[in-house]
């Protein structure tokens, strides 16, 4: 992306693979909480949506037409503004990357501040409730958006099919290579792979072990307590460097 490398940054491509690998751990705990406590839906995820709805409109597989509607309409919408926003924050210097991870957990906490208020502790898919699946995956397209924007190679943070094709193709054309023997961008597309493969598994287990059974309420400002404490790690780090006198590359 053209805005790439007028992102206030990070110091380094490990520094941009660490955000990009929590990024993508919190996606696949966004979608074992709103698969499993929202009525089998993906809010991070989209492609299982897109299916779900072919299967709906097609009247098989008993899944309803609603809830990945909602979420597909919510994610294009939020990825949609904060295209626009980030845009114009990025022509004003303005720290966006930050900016968008604060716009991503202040719609996760609306959420689930709203689930409590509504439901309490029980599950959004008992009581169908389309607001909290259209907050959840305005958030996503938010976070969609601002990642894209960054730019890094490998890790969109909100899927994983293309990691897993382009790290099995590597090592089948290096399958005697290990990492010490290849060179540094080697290594770290290599790294940048798995860890968006690895991300997702491990944000799934970790949701599905530690957040479901909090409810969808707390689980949602949980992630979203999360998100924020990048967001300000992500913003000191710039900060700090505007202090040394230098400004980071990349984001």
């Amino acid at each position: 992306m053209s805005d790439a490398g007028k992102a206030p940054s990070l110091a380094s491509d490990a520094r941009r693979v660490g955000v990009m690998t929590v990024l993508t751990v919190l996606a696949g705990a966004v979608d074992a909480v709103s698969f499993l406590t929202m009525g089998k839906v993906f809010c991070a995820l989209l492609t299982g949506n897109v299916l779900f709805l072919s299967f709906a409109l097609a009247g098989e597989g008993q899944v309803p037409v609603a809830r990945p509607a909602v979420a597909i309409a919510a994610f294009m919408a939020g990825a949609a503004v904060a295209d626009v926003v980030l845009k114009r924050l990025a022509a004003r210097g303005r720290d966006w990357f930050p900016a968008g991870l604060v716009c991503e957990a202040v719609l996760l906490v609306t959420a689930g501040v709203l689930t409590l208020a509504e439901h309490g502790t029980e599950a959004v898919a008992d009581v169908d409730d389309h607001t909290v699946v259209a907050l959840v995956a305005l958030a996503m397209g938010v976070r969609a958006s601002t990642v894209l924007r960054v730019h890094v190679p490998g890790m969109p943070t909100l899927l994983s099919q293309t990691a897993i094709a382009e790290l099995i193709d590597d090592v089948l054309r290096r399958p005697q290579v290990a990492l010490h023997g290849m060179t540094a961008g080697q290594r770290l597309a290599r790294t940048r792979w798995t860890a968006t493969v690895g991300g997702i598994f491990t944000g799934g287990v970790l949701g599905t072990l530690w957040l479901v059974p909090l409810g969808t309420g707390r689980a949602l400002l949980v992630i979203a307590a999360a998100v924020l404490l990048l967001a300000a790690a992500t913003a000191a780090v710039r900060s700090r460097a505007e202090k040394a006198g230098r400004r980071p590359k990349g984001t």
